[in-house]
């Protein structure tokens, strides 16, 4: 069956590139909805419960950084994969406020593309598991999917969860940033760590006081007590 993955909702308004990402998308069994705008795209993630959102950032109405932050303050964690038309608008679109699960730019190779589709989900499922993790403050519940810091449950994308289970796993251990890249992403560039560190930060905004992250200069970040 074409869709036997699960719906992946496109967001982009170049017909072109909503086409070709469309066929892979396809050609890889999940079933596609493109929409063009970014009130249709919410309108689409209401009424149809994608898997996974593949969304520009440069839409016309409303663009993917409003759709993106209007999902998760409604407390909607479908994943999101940004497509950015700009290296320096990472930072902007990985924002703290966000909740971003990964990103491309243009102009980013279709079979890419797919493949980063599939590393967001697997990390959404997760493996089955019913260990607790508790290093510091933090507390991580693998089988459920949780995390509390200081006994407040923190509000974690699939992303933000796996990498701070992978520092959570090992504490005291460090970890370089391609290491945590290979980890947790599944793919090792050396252009891709700034994505570790900007979800690193991430990480630290939300749990506050009781993160368990170190940073360990000219190394990479380990967990461990303060």
């Amino acid at each position: 069956m074409p869709d036997e993955r699960g719906l992946v909702l496109v967001v982009e308004d170049d017909a072109a590139i909503a086409d070709l990402v469309s066929r892979y998308l396809r050609r890889d069994g999940y079933g596609v909805h493109v929409a063009t705008d970014g009130e249709a795209a919410l309108a689409a993630v209401r009424r149809l419960r994608p898997v996974a959102v593949v969304l520009d950032v440069g839409l016309p109405k409303l663009d993917g950084i409003a759709v993106c932050r209007t999902l998760r303050s409604a407390d909607d964690w479908t994943p999101v994969l940004f497509v950015t038309a700009r290296d320096d608008e990472v930072d902007r679109v990985l924002g703290l406020e966000l909740g971003a699960d990964d990103y491309v730019t243009k102009p980013f190779s279709p079979r890419e593309l797919v493949a980063r589709v599939r590393s967001v989900l697997r990390r959404a499922a997760g493996p089955p598991a019913t260990e607790i993790l508790e290093v510091a403050g933090t507390r991580l519940d693998l089988s459920e999917r949780r995390a509390w810091t200081d006994g407040v449950e923190v509000a974690l994308t699939s992303t933000e969860f796996d990498l701070l289970a992978a520092l959570m796993r090992r504490p005291r251990q460090v970890f370089e940033r391609a290491q945590l890249l290979s980890m947790v992403w599944g793919y090792e560039t050396a252009s891709g760590t700034r994505t570790v560190d900007v979800h690193i930060a991430q990480l630290r905004a939300k749990l506050g006081e009781g993160s368990p992250i170190r940073t360990v200069r000219g190394v990479g970040y380990s967990a461990d007590n303060p």
